[in-house]
C-alpha cells in the first residue's frame, strides 16, 4: 500500500503529494498525521490519500517513518475543506491544512497528560506478603496495607507519603501494578452554571420551527437586541443533539465564549467543548481530542472553531454574523460564512446566521431569497428599546465643558449609581490619549517601524504603537523642535477611568480593552466581577458592544459615536451604525427601562440619525442603493494586491512589475472592471515594511478572471517581496 502526503512545509516548490510506501504493521489511514523521511530529515505529514500502486518506480519510494496517532486526525470531509481553503484563497496545501489542527500539536510540542495510580497487584495475598518482607521493610508494609484499604492512589502522594524507595521497591518485587489514567486540562470549570428556566415565546418558537421546515441551508434571525436569539440557537443545539447530530456555534469575541459555554454546559454537560486561541496549550490539546474523538458533541468558540473535527454536523450557529472577526486578516484569509456554508453543504446541516445587525450582504441574500429570513422585532421582555438621547458636543465645548462626559451623561450616570443600577462607558480606543502633539510645531510622535501616531498609556507612562506592538518610553521634549510644551489628542479608555475616578470616587470601575484582557481569563475575570454586581461602572472598547447580558445595566454612554465613520472604508457607516445599535442594546434587557447618551460632533449625520431609531431597514435601503449606484459589494468583489519589503525601492519595483502584468489582464477585460488602480496603501509602512497596493473593483460572476488575477500576482511572491491577494478584505488600511 502507498500514501500520498502532503508535508508540512509551507512553500509553494513543495506544494504537492509526495508518496510513499505504508509499511505491513503500520496502522496508516486517510488523515493520519505520519511522520516521513523529506531529504535528510524527517518531517510530519497528513496522508490524503492511500493507492494500491504508485506512480513512481517502487525501488525509490522511501518507507513511511512512523503514524503518529492511532485516530486520523482528519475526517474525509476536513481534507475536501482543506481543497477548498486552497482554491478560494490561494494557498499552499499545507498552510491550509494547518488550519485544522492546534499548532502546538504540530512538532509534538504537547501531548496528552497521564496521571499514574499504582494499586496491589491482582489476587496478591496481603498476608503472606507482609510476612515474606524483611522486618526492616517498614516503609513497605504500610504501603502494602495502606494499598489493600485505599485500592489505588497517584504515584506523587504513594511517594510524598512512604518514600521513593519503598514504592519502587515493591514495584521491582511484582507487588505493585501501574495504571495511567488521561488527564483531562479542561478550560473554565470554576464557570458558574446558572439553573434558570426559559419558557419560549411564540415567537422564538415560530423562529426554530422556521429554521427547521425551511428547504434552505440558511436561515437569518434578524432580531433585535435582547429579543432572544441565543435561546432559539440553543434549543436548536438541543433538537440536533437529540437527533444524534454535532453543532457548532461561533461567537464573535473569546469574552464571549465562557458566557455561551456555561450555558451549554447548564443544558448539555460535558458535552460541550470549547475551542480558541485564548486557551493554554495543554487545554486547546485535550478539547480538540475530546471533539476528534466524538466525546464532545457541541463546539464553541471564535472563528477558528469553523475548523473543529467534528463528524456527523447536523448545525452550525454563527451570532453577530455581520462582525468583521469572522473574516480572517492573516493567511490563508478565509470567510468564516463561505467555511461554514461548505460544511453546511456537505454535511446536510443547518446554517443559522444571527444579528441585530445583519451585514448589508446578507440581509440583500435574505431579501432575496437566498437565505430564509426570520424577523424578531419585540424584545422577549416586551420592554421597548432603550431611548437614545444624542448630544452635540460642539455645544458643550461652547458651554465650556471639556470633559470627556457631556452633562447629560453625568447626570444620567449620577442617578444610576443612586439606585444602585449599573452602566457601561463605550469608548473604542485605549490608552490614555490617541496621540502626543507638540504644541510648537505641531509634530505627532510616531512609531518608527509604523506610518501611525503612538498611543500614550499613563499607567507605565510609556508610548505604545497599536499596530506593531512596539513600546517606547514617555518624551519630555519633543523630538523634532525640542519644545517641552506637549498636549494630549484625543481620549482613550484609561483616561475616562482617571476621570470617572474622580467624578464618582465611590464607584467601583472595571477597564475592559486589549490592554487589560491580555491574561489567558482576563475577559472572563472582568465580565464575570461586572455580572455579579461587584462593580458599579464597565468602561471597554467594542468588546463591550457583543452579545454580553446584563440585567442591571441601565445607562449606556457613547463616547466619540462618530470616530469610525471617517475612516477611508466603504463600509465606515455600516460598521458605525452596527457598532452603535449593538452598545445601545446592552442597556435595559431587563425590567428596568434603559437609557443611552450618545455623545458626537456630527449629530445630524444620517447613520446616526438611523442608528438612534433603531432604523436598519431605512439604512439598509440608502446603504444598498448607494452600493448599487457605484458598484461596491456585494455588487462587486473588491481585489487588493498588496506588496511589501523593508525598502521602499524593492516595493516600488516590485509593485512596477506586478501592475504591469495585471494591466494586461484589466486591458483584455476592461468590460468587467468598475476601477483599476496602483497607489500607496493607506497606512504607507506597517511593522517597519512599506507597503503598496494595486485595487480593482470587479464584476461579480467572475471567478475565472479573479483566479487569473490571483495566478499572475502569486509570480512574484517571495520571501523578500510578499505579495498577497485579497478577496473583499474586511480592513482596507
Amino acid at each position: 500500500m502507498f500514501a500520498q502526503v502532503i508535508v508540512d512545509i509551507s512553500h509553494t516548490e513543495v506544494d504537492k503529494v509526495f508518496e510513499y510506501r505504508i509499511p505491513v504493521d503500520f496502522q496508516a489511514r486517510l488523515g493520519s498525521r505520519v511522520l516521513v523521511p523529506f531529504g535528510k530529515k524527517l518531517i510530519e505529514g497528513i496522508i490524503t490519500k492511500i493507492t494500491n500502486t504508485c506512480e513512481y518506480s517502487e525501488e525509490k519510494i522511501k518507507e513511511i517513518a512512523k503514524v503518529l496517532e492511532d485516530t486520523p486526525v482528519l475526517t474525509e470531509e476536513t481534507l475536501e475543506l482543506a481543497d477548498f481553503i486552497c482554491k478560494t484563497c490561494f494557498v499552499t496545501k499545507a498552510l491550509a491544512l494547518r488550519l485544522f489542527l492546534p499548532s502546538e500539536m504540530r512538532k509534538g510540542k504537547v501531548k496528552e497528560q497521564f496521571t499514574i495510580y499504582y494499586k496491589l497487584v491482582d489476587g496478591l495475598d496481603v498476608e503472606k506478603t507482609l510476612e515474606s518482607l524483611n522486618k526492616n521493610a517498614v516503609k513497605q508494609k504500610e504501603l502494602i496495607v495502606y494499598l489493600a484499604k485505599n485500592e489505588r492512589q497517584t504515584s506523587v502522594i504513594l511517594n510524598e507519603e512512604f518514600g521513593n524507595s519503598a514504592v519502587n521497591g515493591a514495584l521491582k518485587k511484582g507487588l505493585l501494578q501501574v495504571e495511567k489514567v488521561k488527564k483531562l486540562r479542561a478550560p473554565y470549570q470554576e464557570l458558574k452554571r446558572k439553573d434558570k428556566v426559559i419558557n419560549l415565546t411564540e415567537s422564538q418558537k415560530n423562529a426554530i420551527e422556521s429554521v427547521i421546515q425551511t428547504d434552505k441551508i440558511a436561515t437569518l434571525i434578524f432580531g433585535v437586541t435582547g429579543s432572544g436569539k441565543t435561546e432559539i440557537y440553543l434549543d436548536l443545539i438541543d433538537k440536533t443533539i437529540k437527533q444524534g447530530k454535532t453543532a457548532i456555534m461561533l461567537v464573535p469575541e473569546i469574552s464571549l465564549t465562557p458566557q455561551m459555554l456555561s450555558q451549554l454546559r447548564k443544558r448539555f454537560g460535558e458535552t460541550a467543548a470549547i475551542l480558541h486561541s485564548g486557551l493554554s496549550a495543554g487545554e486547546r490539546f485535550d478539547e480538540w481530542w475530546r471533539i476528534r474523538s466524538g466525546e464532545a458533541k457541541i463546539v464553541i468558540g471564535a472563528r477558528s472553531a469553523i475548523f473543529a473535527p467534528v463528524e456527523n454536523l447536523g448545525l452550525i450557529v454563527i451570532d453577530e454574523e455581520h462582525d468583521g472577526s469572522y473574516q480572517s486578516e492573516s493567511s490563508p484569509r478565509y470567510s468564516t460564512i463561505e467555511v461554514a456554508t461548505f460544511r453546511a453543504k456537505k454535511n446536510g446541516a443547518k446554517l443559522v446566521l444571527g444579528s441585530a445587525t445583519p451585514g448589508v450582504d446578507s440581509y440583500l441574500k435574505a431579501k432575496n431569497g437566498e437565505y430564509n429570513l426570520v424577523t424578531l422585532k419585540e424584545r422577549i421582555n416586551k420592554k421597548p428599546l432603550p431611548d437614545v438621547e444624542t448630544v452635540d458636543m460642539r455645544k458643550e465645548v461652547r458651554a465650556g465643558n471639556v470633559s470627556p462626559f457631556s452633562r447629560s451623561l453625568k447626570y444620567e450616570l449620577t442617578e444610576c449609581l443612586k439606585k444602585g443600577n449599573q452602566a457601561i462607558i463605550f469608548l473604542n480606543q485605549r490608552g490614555y490619549s490617541r496621540s502626543v502633539i507638540c504644541t510648537e510645531c505641531g509634530h505627532v510622535q510616531k512609531c518608527s517601524s509604523c506610518d501611525v501616531s503612538l498611543t500614550y498609556h499613563k499607567e507605565d507612562n510609556s508610548l505604545l504603537c497599536h499596530y506593531c506592538g512596539a513600546k517606547y518610553k514617555m518624551i519630555e521634549a519633543c523630538t523634532e523642535c525640542g519644545s517641552t510644551r506637549l498636549r494630549y489628542g484625543g481620549t482613550g479608555t484609561e483616561r475616562v477611568v482617571s476621570e470617572l475616578s474622580q467624578l464618582f470616587p465611590n464607584a467601583r470601575i472595571l477597564r475592559m480593552d486589549r490592554d487589560t484582557t491580555q491574561t489567558k481569563e482576563g475577559h472572563f475575570k472582568i465580565l464575570n466581577e461586572f455580572s455579579e454586581k461587584k462593580a458599579d461602572i464597565l468602561v471597554g472598547t467594542q468588546m463591550v458592544a457583543k452579545g454580553h447580558d446584563f440585567p442591571s445595566v441601565t445607562v449606556v454612554g457613547i463616547l466619540d459615536a462618530d470616530m469610525s465613520l471617517h475612516f477611508s472604508d466603504y463600509r465606515s457607516g455600516e460598521r458605525t451604525f452596527q457598532l452603535l445599535t449593538q452598545v445601545a442594546g446592552r442597556s435595559g434587557r431587563d425590567e428596568q427601562a434603559g437609557k443611552v447618551i450618545l455623545q458626537t460632533y456630527s449629530p445630524d449625520n444620517p447613520i446616526l440619525l438611523r442608528a438612534i431609531n433603531y432604523d436598519y431597514e431605512g439604512f439598509f435601503e440608502h446603504e444598498i442603493s448607494i452600493r448599487k449606484a457605484t458598484a461596491f459589494p456585494p455588487f462587486s468583489n473588491i481585489l487588493r494586491v498588496l506588496i511589501s519589503a523593508s525598502e521602499e525601492q524593492t516595493v516600488v519595483d516590485g509593485t512596477k512589475k506586478v501592475y504591469q502584468d495585471l494591466k494586461e489582464v484589466y486591458e483584455e477585460n476592461r468590460d468587467k472592471f468598475f476601477f483599476f488602480g496602483c497607489m500607496k496603501a493607506p497606512i504607507k509602512k506597517l511593522q517597519g515594511k512599506y507597503r503598496y497596493q494595486i485595487l480593482m473593483r470587479v464584476e461579480t460572476g467572475n471567478n475565472h478572471l479573479i483566479d487569473k488575477i490571483y495566478l499572475e500576482a502569486e509570480k512574484y511572491n517571495s520571501r523578500n517581496l510578499p505579495v498577497f491577494v485579497e478577496k473583499n478584505p474586511n480592513n482596507l488600511s
